[in-house]
């Protein structure tokens, strides 16, 4: 007898994969709905059909922005997710199909030409999911935006800011251009027009003029008020096309200005006394008493609630000799640490040798003179003021002279040695308006070298004298500019939003 042994064997192993020819080639394939392996599927059916292969772009190379239709232009980076996403946009049929990868492939950045490989997958011939990937390539065509049009045109704005100071002389305003510069609060400008008192900045948009308009009132004190005019409107769709106009005045006071308080502001401000001397203009007006050094601060709201105005202009201020200078007693006076009260004696330059009369004031720059020094300053009692509060003071509260500053050289040989310059405004002159005079700009910039604070908000740039010019020695204690504090590597043909350079 022979013994037959049975095996069982597994359930897998008794499996095998199974086959099937395709129907177009005889190729064995696994199963599948088609029953056509993928290369003949592929010769029948193509699932990027409906898709565009070609594209275009529109760059305005001025902004450096892309088109996004209808009238919208973005920002985007190549190879960013942005530019990726405007690219998917414009792909036509795409919401057909499956997508499953995109990304860049990488062409040179001057050939106006963007290549997207997308990747998809779509059911076709009764279940059967057939994956394909293509290229996409897109024609980059230059197309100014409506921004920069408007822009390089010159002649088309949307909100104007008037800015305007009604003064002769504009220390403050040349002050409000240096911040200007700084803080780059101009580089949306359309234009930049120069007028009699003042500066108008054209915009494109209401946005950017009030964002300017927020910042002028932030840096000096300042008022201002807004109109509008219709240009257009569309009955169909009920839209009006407005020109808005922003009016800035900015208040009528200078650095070394002398004014005359009115009395209920005098009050208010601790009775201070009527005559005080402005000895700095920045976000508010400062002020100080020249005979008992009480120092103040107006804010734009208080001065324009009690205005008032400058009692002499800076060509009215005349050069007096320091005869003799006797510091007050400390009790006589407030404390302040930026000014000292002295007793001082002076004649006028043009009388010195010629009369012995002397004139007697008390001054606050008790810190900065001595006997024969010279300082300009106001003298009353040669003076005609034309002013509503003066004339309600009494003769015998008036001194004969007010001392506003010290005189430390002679401005051109100063001029000759500074070693730096300011940025100014590219703007326009409109026709029979003169921008401010050498001299004003000269005031300023000693200003710049005699007050520190005022120098923190300016931006000063070195510029190294030429070889052959010659150098003169300044006397000692002349206020001067550390090269700690200026700014290198000024270059105006790399930089045309600059402007033309101060000229000394």
């Amino acid at each position: 007898f022979h013994v037959i042994k049975m095996e069982y064997m597994e359930e897998g192993e008794c499996r095998t994969a199974s086959k099937i020819l395709c129907c177009q080639c005889a190729v064995p394939i696994e199963p599948n709905p088609a029953n056509t392996c993928v290369a003949c599927l592929r010769t029948q059916v193509d699932i990027t059909e409906g898709i565009p292969k070609h594209g275009q772009l529109y760059f305005c190379k001025f902004c450096e922005r892309y088109l996004q239709p209808p009238n919208t232009w973005l920002t985007c980076a190549l190879e960013s997710r942005e530019l990726l996403s405007l690219c998917m946009k414009k792909i036509k049929g795409i919401n057909l199909v499956r997508l499953v990868d995109a990304g860049f492939v990488w062409t040179e950045p001057h050939s106006k030409r963007i290549k997207v490989k997308l990747t998809i997958q779509k059911e076709v011939n009764g279940g059967a999911i057939l994956q394909q990937t293509f290229v996409v390539e897109f024609t980059v065509n230059n197309q100014m935006c409506d921004t920069c049009r408007r822009r390089e045109a010159k002649d088309f704005w949307k909100a104007v800011v008037q800015v305007r100071q009604k003064i002769s002389h504009k220390k403050t305003f040349l002050y409000l251009e240096q911040i200007i510069l700084k803080h780059g609060a101009h580089t949306k400008t359309v234009r930049i027009k120069e007028h009699p008192e003042g500066v108008d900045f054209y915009f494109a948009n209401k946005s950017d003029a009030k964002k300017l308009v927020e910042f002028i009132v932030a840096m000096v004190p300042c008022k201002y008020k807004t109109s509008q005019e219709l240009i257009s409107h569309d009955t169909h769709s009920n839209t009006y096309n407005y020109k808005y106009t922003f009016s800035v005045e900015i208040v009528p006071i200078c650095k070394d200005n002398i004014v005359c308080l009115p009395r209920k502001l005098s009050q208010q401000l601790g009775n201070m006394g009527p005559l005080a001397v402005c000895f700095r203009v920045t976000g508010s007006v400062q002020l100080v008493d020249p005979s008992n050094l009480k120092v103040a601060e107006i804010s734009s709201n208080l001065f324009w609630r009690s205005p008032f105005q400058s009692l002499c202009t800076p060509s009215q201020l005349r050069e007096f000799f320091i005869l003799q200078v006797e510091l007050a007693d400390s009790k006589d006076a407030s404390s302040s640490e930026k000014f000292l009260l002295a007793d001082v004696w002076v004649a006028k330059v043009k009388e010195v040798g010629i009369s012995d009369q002397q004139i007697h004031t008390k001054t606050h720059l008790g810190h900065l003179l001595n006997p024969g020094d010279t300082a300009l300053g106001f003298d009353f009692t040669v003076a005609n003021v034309n002013d509503s509060n003066f004339e309600k003071l009494k003769p015998a509260d008036l001194p004969d002279v007010i001392l506003v500053k010290k005189v430390y050289a002679d401005r051109k040989k100063r001029s000759k040695h500074r070693n730096w310059k300011l940025k100014k405004l590219n703007r326009e002159t409109a026709e029979n308006v003169s921008s401010c005079t050498d001299g004003d700009f000269g005031d300023f910039m000693e200003d710049l070298e005699e007050d520190k604070v005022l120098r923190k908000h300016v931006n000063v740039y070195f510029n190294p004298p030429s070889s052959g010019q010659a150098k003169e020695e300044l006397e000692d204690g002349v206020p001067r500019i550390a090269l700690e504090e200026m700014l290198q590597n000024l270059d105006l043909e790399s930089d045309p939003e600059a402007g033309a350079m101060a000229m000394d």
